[in-house]
């Protein structure tokens, strides 16, 4: 389907199966992991990334971010590891901003040495701290924007001509943004990656991850998928394709959301910072607002010194504490004791995580009810 198409009808209609048999309105689930070899045109196998729920599902992700071609993981750090170890050798040089997901600044803290991979985390995510971590060895430059936990915002066409300018393969978590606010190739991105269990899943029931680029890098990314054999179960790939009919929809909704409670959290003599890009004194708004068709349904934000977190969120009645993010139910976490809870203390400090900070994703609850849950927990406090 052309990416001419509005965001809710490539949802709705990109990659999905014809159902020729009884002609359902949904895709049909194909759950074999044995097809024939003889006689057709490709041997299917589920570690290949081929079968047929798997293809549909792959051609919808391409569409959703503009690109040629996609894989479908079994997490988001599955597409993640896979995607940076087929372009990274021993002896090659990776250079991320220090503002990370926690995962995958794990995953190069505890793992690139067994392989002899370098890395570098800039002082920051602008382009000449990028740049000046440039090396000659060095093969990829990756991103985040918005960044997890403080929505700092990167100047994605600017790495993209950093990237081309050194010959280096650029790759970005889309994860937060997700396809509805913000598409990286479009801006001159090689590869996209995505935690799909937030956005695209967006119900907190599946676990799954994408990339997203031209045919070639696709395929080199496979070669190595291929081998790790980290591909997603059909049924699972099925529940994604149905989840995402709805993404635009819940998206939009977020996006609303989010802008108000942020406005709402500023205004709040409880609250000492709020962190949302779409707020117009961030300081990454003007850049968001060039690169983001919305801002997004995520945000953190610090309550006063005086009131214990902790308290505040075993007040909280219809925001739930909870691990993860994006679903459609609004939930809250302290980035201090997950997601970012392996970083020493003095490694947040420096990133600017105080354990105060609260990670807010918001839901598509009623605006009204959900600043009222916040009202109530923050008097509860006090």
């Amino acid at each position: 389907m052309s990416d001419s198409k509005g965001i809710n009808t490539i949802c709705t209609h990109a990659g999905e199966l014809e159902d020729t048999q009884f002609k359902g309105a949904v895709s049909p689930l194909y759950m074999a992991t044995s097809y024939a070899f003889e006689d057709v045109e490709t041997k299917r196998y589920p570690r290949y990334f081929n079968t047929p729920n798997q293809v549909a599902l792959a051609k919808k992700m391409a569409a959703l971010e503009h690109g040629e071609a996609a894989l479908i993981f079994g997490s988001g750090m599955a597409a993640v590891s896979t995607s940076l170890m087929a372009f990274l050798r021993s002896g090659d040089h990776v250079v991320f901003p220090d503002a990370l997901y926690g995962g995958t600044s794990n995953l190069a803290v505890e793992e690139f040495a067994k392989f002899g991979i370098e890395y570098t985390f800039a002082k920051d995510s602008s382009i000449p701290s990028l740049e000046s971590e440039i090396k000659e060895n060095t093969k990829v430059i990756y991103i985040e924007t918005p960044s997890n936990p403080l929505l700092k915002i990167t100047d994605i066409q600017g790495v993209a001509g950093l990237a081309k300018k050194h010959g280096l393969v650029s790759m970005i978590d889309n994860t937060f943004a997700s396809p509805v606010n913000q598409n990286p190739l479009d801006m001159g991105i090689d590869i996209v990656l995505h935690s799909a269990t937030k956005y695209m899943g967006g119900h907190s029931d599946i676990l799954a991850g994408t990339a997203i680029s031209s045919e070639d890098h696709i395929d080199r990314i496979f070669q190595m998928a291929k081998n790790f054999g980290g591909n997603l179960s059909d049924y699972t790939v099925w529940l994604l394709e149905r989840s995402i009919k709805t993404m635009g929809l819940r998206v939009k909704a977020q996006n609303s959301n989010a802008l108000q409670l942020a406005e709402f959290l500023t205004a709040h003599s409880s609250v000492a910072n709020v962190y949302y890009p779409g707020l117009k004194d961030h300081p990454d708004h003007e850049l968001a607002a060039k690169q983001m068709s919305g801002f997004g349904g995520m945000m953190s934000f610090e309550l006063n010194a005086e009131i214990d977190v902790q308290h505040f969120m075993k007040s909280l009645k219809l925001i739930k504490p909870s691990m993860s993010l994006a679903g459609v139910e609004s939930t809250i976490l302290l980035p201090s004791k997950t997601s970012h809870g392996l970083l020493t203390e003095e490694e947040r400090a420096q990133q600017g995580i105080k354990d105060n900070l609260l990670r807010f994703s918001v839901g598509i609850e009623e605006f009204e009810d959900i600043k009222n849950d916040l009202e109530q927990a923050i008097a509860n406090t006090k």
